[in-house]
């Protein structure tokens, strides 16, 4: 079988038969998907670096602390959820993950989005929602694939003008931060599902001052006609 899911009301660990299934492709140990109790796995053990061929990891809601270097040879994965968990850091090997599409971490403790993820040149969705990021680092600029960033509830304070390089966003909310201004380019990304009201963006519960919220709902011309006439000035 190439398909696994492990499902209990209290799972504490993984059952060490499951790292001898060398073909196993999708491996799933959360209860997200069934409506019951969090699970309460601590460590995810380094023998998961034996399941070369895994393509999907789903490992959310659980109480994980650590996740072991060994995941960095899972070179084959394209799709891993780590959301609601207690994680405060990522390995440096995660950023081996050269397939990796689709990563989930909202609802942990990370606090700066870690540098490792900024590796990851195939990634096309990044959810750190809910988490304590205050810190965008520069190199985000190297996700060029990226379409999906979901940064709701952190505590950041500003934007990288470097995040107005990643020309693929369709999709970018930074609702409820501390973001009292945005980055000077920041009408450069015009693939930017705006919608009504500007809601792609969600720039709500941000004390935003430069631009103001009436001109960001005019869009990203809204938004790059604004610093220009700053210019002007």
């Amino acid at each position: 079988k190439k398909k696994l899911k492990i499902s209990g009301r209290e799972l504490l660990s993984v059952p060490t038969q499951v790292f001898g299934l060398e073909q196993l492709q999708v491996l799933e140990m959360s209860p997200e998907r069934e409506s019951c109790l969090r699970y309460r796995m601590e460590l995810l053990p380094q023998e998961i670096g034996h399941l070369r061929n895994l393509t999907c990891l789903y490992v959310d809601s659980n109480n994980l602390k650590k996740i072991p270097a060994e995941i960095g040879t899972l070179s084959s994965l394209e799709r891993l959820t780590l959301s609601n968990n207690s994680l405060s850091s990522l390995p440096a090997e995660m950023g081996a993950l050269q397939r990796l599409q689709s990563l989930h971490l909202a609802n942990n403790s990370l606090t700066e989005l870690p540098e490792t993820l900024c590796q990851l040149r195939s990634l096309t969705f990044l959810d750190v929602s809910d988490n304590k990021i205050d810190t965008i680092p520069s190199s985000i600029r190297h996700l060029e694939k990226l379409e999906t960033l979901l940064l709701l509830f952190n505590s950041l304070e500003s934007l990288p003008e470097d995040v107005c390089l990643l020309r693929n966003l369709h999709t970018l909310w930074l609702g409820n931060n501390h973001l009292r201004s945005l980055p000077a380019a920041f009408g450069e990304l015009v693939n930017l599902d705006w919608g009504y009201n500007y809601c792609s963006c969600n720039f709500e519960g941000n004390p935003l001052e430069s631009p103001p919220p009436e001109v960001c709902s005019r869009g990203p011309e809204g938004i790059k006609d604004y610093f220009s006439s700053l210019r002007r000035i």
